[in-house]
């Protein structure tokens, strides 16, 4: 893992990501942009972590996840300290370009505190309650619940 600061890849560096990419990407105020990693054969969500030029660069050409990390302010590839890989199956930007979506095969726990994924622990609403069928029939009457009825 290489410490550097996110969006140049190094120092004074340009990060090598194609042009055509960069240009399209609208990064956060530190240059990150949010990255999904969801399984590609059952569409589990896993979790989310952050990524600049260089890591989606690494992540398109490796073949694995890279992020950076916010908190120790460098490069780590999922999988090299705990096993538990994230082999790239597709990479896609969302249709602002403000968001990258990584479908990968999970190899174990994608959640740092040993579960499968970073959103099974503290459920707020499921889809099974009461609330969600209230919130779907109130949606329903308010005719609300159309295609793009939220943009």
């Amino acid at each position: 893992m290489t410490s550097s600061s996110p969006t140049s890849g190094a120092p004074g560096r340009p990060s090598p990501l194609a042009p055509e990419i960069a240009d399209r990407l609208k990064r956060s105020a530190d240059g990150l942009l949010p990255a999904i990693a969801q399984q590609y054969d059952t569409g589990e969500v896993l979790m989310l972590g952050w990524m600049d030029d260089e890591a989606l660069h690494r992540t398109l050409t490796t073949g694995r996840c890279t992020y950076w990390s916010r908190s120790r302010r460098e490069y780590w590839v999922k999988g090299d300290t705990s096993g538990h890989f994230q082999w790239v199956k597709s990479v896609a930007l969302d249709c602002d370009a403000d968001t990258v979506l990584v479908k990968v095969d999970q190899v174990g726990a994608a959640c740092h505190t040993g579960t499968r994924t970073c959103f099974d622990t503290d459920v707020l609403l499921a889809e099974d309650s009461g609330a969600a069928e209230d919130a779907g029939e109130a949606r329903d009457a308010a005719g609300t619940g159309a295609p793009g009825a939220d943009q």
